[in-house]
């Protein structure tokens, strides 16, 4: 294992912000993840785990523990059964699939990060999601200090979420294992109204597998989603907040405040997340209550690409991201009632 001491942090997440951690170990084995986090827990010493970083908000003032950098590697396919070290680059992995001819998660191509974090977020994007293709997660257990496997069951998945989010302080994802589909060369049925326009079919039909990933690269780079060193609209973490899950008497006081401000011709975006539930887009409620792309004057903003995405545009800190974050959650919850929720993990920082 590599070890750092006073180490930043910054250079290790999308966002690129953060200060030190005190230590900086990085595994590149199962048997040595399992032994940082052992060492860790024996002397009391914080841990925090880094994958891909594009999911995290680290405080100015870094992390004060040992800082786990998960950097195992392993790819291993048998007809449709995939197994992903928790380290391995998760675009790349999707990207091996589609080169393979098998279908799941063709849609879930350009998400940055890596292996392990999918199942802890449930991640999805364009009518996808690893819930519905995962079978089983290989964690340590650090409560019974013991590898366990999950099974999708085990793991209560639902949307952004999961037993691992629910818990974050007791499972170390190690490998996490897919079922895949082999359709002859297609895609799974699109699910994503906006997919399927963008490749001139149905919602429901299947298309070839590198034309279905190659459209929804080409859709998340449009919205600054797909990562490059050069455009600060990727220095961000992707979507910065969740869509609201509303129950029905929510959703009707919502839907009241809409008229109010916007007119009774206007009608929210509403998904069925449910019984008794809907669905709204954050994207929408961030527009619609006075924040357009690009918002702000200071070194955090707005993406020019996305309203959904908060970025750093080279010089920023992370209060200048939270300042940010906590106006536009201030401004969508006067406007319209709703809180929203962040989607990245914060490290010693809230909103």
């Amino acid at each position: 294992m590599q070890e750092l001491h006073d180490a930043p942090l910054a250079p290790l997440t999308t966002f690129r912000l953060g200060g030190p951690a005190d230590r900086l170990v990085t595994a590149t084995s199962d048997d040595e993840v399992i032994a940082a986090v052992r060492e860790a827990d024996d002397s009391g010493t914080p841990l925090l785990l880094i994958g891909g970083g594009s999911n995290l908000v680290v405080g100015d003032k870094g992390f004060a523990g040992t800082a786990l950098v998960v950097a195992t590697r392993g790819f291993t396919l048998d007809g449709t059964l995939l197994e992903l070290a928790a380290g391995e680059v998760w675009s790349d992995a999707v990207a091996r699939t589609v080169e393979a001819g098998l279908a799941g998660v063709e849609c879930l191509a350009g998400i940055p990060g890596s292996a392990g974090a999918t199942p802890i977020q449930n991640v999805g994007a364009y009518g996808q999601e690893v819930s519905s293709t995962i079978t089983e997660v290989v964690a340590y257990d650090r409560t019974t200090r013991e590898r366990v496997t999950l099974t999708n069951e085990q793991c209560a998945f639902s949307y952004r979420h999961s037993r691992f989010k629910a818990d974050p302080e007791r499972y170390v994802v190690l490998r996490v294992r897919y079922r895949l589909e082999d359709a002859g060369g297609l895609s799974a049925p699109l699910k994503y109204a906006e997919t399927a326009r963008a490749l001139g079919v149905e919602p429901g039909d299947r298309v070839p597998l590198d034309a279905a990933r190659d459209t929804v690269l080409k859709l998340r780079a449009g919205k600054g989603m797909v990562l490059d060193p050069e455009d600060h609209d990727t220095w961000s973490a992707g979507s910065f907040f969740t869509n609201p899950i509303l129950t029905d008497t929510a959703f009707a006081a919502f839907h009241a405040r809409v008229r109010e401000r916007l007119g009774d011709g206007v009608l929210p975006p509403a998904y069925p997340a449910g019984e008794g539930h809907t669905k709204t887009s954050a994207a929408w409620l961030i527009d619609k209550a006075g924040f357009a792309k690009g918002y702000g004057t200071g070194p955090a903003r707005i993406s020019t690409k996305h309203t959904l995405a908060l970025t750093n545009r080279g010089a920023a800190t992370t209060e200048d991201l939270l300042a940010l974050a906590r106006e536009v959650v201030a401004g969508v919850h006067e406007a319209f009632g709703v809180t929203l929720v962040n989607e990245p993990v914060t490290v010693g920082v809230s909103l």
